[in-house]
């Protein structure tokens, strides 16, 4: 079997010296979706922010190792990590409106972002950036571009945050809660969309997130963490519908399963 692209290696994050991940690990090969969830607080969103070197002031990984593509990001300078942030790993955030700047136009901020990486022309940016928009059914991409980000709707501005992150076809894609912001309608077509970048650029993916249904539809593997500590690791079917870990089966019994197909079970 390849090499996975993401390795984490019984990694421990300490905030100011209080650990909130503790000995995680996982690994993730190109193409694959793994889904994390648990309770808030239980580290879910550190995990990401490590991997993108995003820990900010005060948060270290004390112990451990995170491998992508065979390089440890952990040690990595920072100017070298930087340079890995958008071509090779892409970042949907929660509320991708707030990410937004909202005095500048969708296009601005593309082009804006797409710049500090390659030379090429803002004509060259509209295009792909219209590609992308197709694949996830914003339509008029003309018209999004040249919006401010308090023109579009929630969903609107959700599909700005991956057409964005797409748009370099980066191996990795991080999205933390990406669709807890939208209504289940939308929140649907958001899942589907994600699922359709995977297939076209065989884009691996992390999703942290509260909603197992949307873990159910989209994972093939689920991790599992109460209090930092990994509580289960699996395949997506045996984590939500056999798990022997007491924890995992309390946390799939509070919730409102989904099925692959998106109905309610």
């Amino acid at each position: 079997m390849a090499e996975p692209l993401l390795r984490t290696e019984h990694i421990t994050i300490c905030y100011n010296g209080r650990p909130v991940v503790k000995d995680v690990s996982f690994e993730l090969h190109a193409g694959e979706i793994l889904g994390v969830v648990g309770e808030s607080g239980s580290g879910k969103s550190t995990i990401i922010k490590a991997v993108m070197g995003l820990l900010g002031k005060g948060g270290m990984v004390t112990r451990g190792d995170i491998w992508y593509k065979g390089q440890n990001v952990v040690d990595m300078p920072e100017k070298e990590l930087r340079k890995l942030l958008g071509p090779e790993i892409g970042m949907v955030f929660q509320d991708c409106k707030a990410a937004l700047c909202p005095i500048r136009t969708v296009g601005d901020q593309i082009y804006e972002s797409m710049s500090e990486h390659e030379k090429v022309s803002r004509k060259e940016i509209y295009e792909r950036a219209s590609e992308v928009m197709g694949k996830i059914k914003l339509d008029d991409p003309k018209r999004v571009l040249d919006s401010y980000p308090f023109e579009l709707s929630g969903g609107m501005n959700q599909r700005v945050g991956i057409c964005t992150a797409m748009m370099q076809r980066p191996s990795l894609l991080l999205a933390d809660e990406p669709t807890s912001a939208l209504d289940v309608t939308v929140q649907k077509q958001v899942v589907e969309e994600m699922k359709l970048m995977r297939d076209d650029y065989n884009t691996a993916m992390i999703v942290v997130t509260h909603n197992i249904g949307v873990v159910n539809v989209m994972a093939d593997k689920v991790l599992v963490l109460q209090h930092g500590e990994v509580m289960d690791y699996g395949p997506t079917d045996r984590v939500i519908n056999h798990s022997e870990n007491a924890y995992t089966r309390k946390l799939m019994d509070s919730v409102l399963h989904l099925k692959r197909n998106g109905s309610a079970a």
